[in-house]
C-alpha cells in the first residue's frame, strides 16, 4: 500500500466529486452544484487563494484537503488555514489523513507560514484521534454569524 499526497489536478474531478459530496453529507450540510463547481474551479486557479491536495492509495484518489493562506495580526508571516479534509470511509486508518496534513504542513513551511490550523466538530472522534496525534488542541471554541448574500 503506497500513499501519495499531491496537488489536485483538473483530471481529479471525477474522483474528487464523490468525496466532496461525502464530506458535505458528513457535516449534514448542502452545497449547491454551482458552488461545488466554483470550488473545484478555484482549486485549479493559481491566482485564487485556495489550494488543494489529494491523497492516492496505489494510484486511486481516496481523500482530499483544501487550504488557504491569510495575513495574521499576531505574526509577521501568514497563517495557513486547513479548511476541508476528508478521507473515504473505507480508507480511514490508512494514514491518508496524516499524509494530507503533512502535505499541507510542507506547503505552509515552503510559503513561510507561521502555523497551520483547522477546526472540526467535537463529535468527530475518528478524525480527532489523528488530529490529537499530530497537532495541539488549543481549546478554542468556534463561533460564527452566517450572512445571507444576495
Amino acid at each position: 500500500m503506497t500513499l501519495n499526497a499531491r496537488p489536485i489536478q483538473g483530471s481529479d474531478s471525477a474522483a474528487w466529486l464523490p468525496l466532496w459530496h461525502g464530506y458535505v453529507k458528513f457535516y449534514q450540510s448542502v452545497v449547491s452544484d454551482a458552488q461545488t463547481a466554483l470550488t473545484f474551479e478555484r482549486l485549479l486557479n493559481p491566482v485564487f487563494n485556495l489550494n488543494g491536495l489529494v491523497v492516492e492509495q496505489d494510484g486511486v484518489v481516496i481523500g482530499f484537503t483544501h487550504y488557504l493562506f491569510h495575513p495574521a495580526t499576531w505574526a509577521a508571516s501568514d497563517y495557513c488555514y486547513l479548511e476541508d479534509l476528508f478521507v473515504a470511509p473505507a480508507a480511514r486508518g490508512s494514514g491518508a489523513g496524516r499524509a494530507l496534513i503533512q502535505g499541507v504542513k510542507q506547503a505552509a513551511a515552503a510559503k513561510g507560514a507561521a502555523k497551520v490550523y483547522w477546526l472540526t466538530q467535537t463529535h468527530n472522534a475518528t478524525a480527532r484521534k489523528v488530529y490529537d496525534a499530530v497537532a495541539k488542541d488549543t481549546g478554542f471554541m468556534h463561533y460564527q454569524i452566517s450572512l445571507q448574500l444576495p
